[in-house]
């Protein structure tokens, strides 16, 4: 029985320490979870190795109440040089049953969704990411906080 708890243990602070870490990773709430158009959360980045591969990540968390299985967004991205890229993402929150696909507890629930894979940022500087809710529903309802996330690969 001990050696089955130690192996255990051990086996879990393996798995535990695979997770790349984190560059970044900032969340906002909000406000009275009900996400206005015309709220736009930003995240600036400062990024010093432009050789760095990079998995870039968007923060969602909504409570159960969201009406819908998914969410538009778009993602405003300034380099530091003034240029900007903008980019539509569809991110998937829920499965064609209406099971909510990320972390739950509780009716509570945490994605954490993949928007760019193994990037490289070509210039060194601060980069501003804005969010929008793309949805066309003003105030979006049950979600409270978005968030942006950087990890090393």
């Amino acid at each position: 029985m001990r050696k089955w708890l130690i192996l255990s243990s051990c086996t879990f602070v393996l798995l535990g320490s695979c997770r790349n870490p984190a560059m970044f990773d900032e969340n906002q709430e909000i406000e009275g979870s009900q996400w206005k158009i015309a709220q736009k959360p930003k995240f600036s980045v400062v990024i010093e190795d432009t050789l760095q591969n990079t998995d870039v990540y968007l923060n969602l968390r909504n409570s159960s109440c969201y009406p819908y299985n998914n969410i538009f967004l778009f993602v405003n991205t300034t380099f530091p040089n003034g240029k900007q890229a903008k980019d539509t993402l569809e991110c998937i929150l829920a499965n064609e049953k209406g099971q909510w696909l990320g972390d739950g507890l509780g009716d509570i629930w945490d994605n954490r969704i993949l928007f760019k894979k193994n990037v490289r940022f070509p210039q060194k500087g601060t980069y501003t990411f804005e969010i929008e809710q793309a949805m066309r529903v003003d105030p979006l309802p049950c979600i409270l906080d978005v968030g942006w996330r950087l990890e090393k690969r």
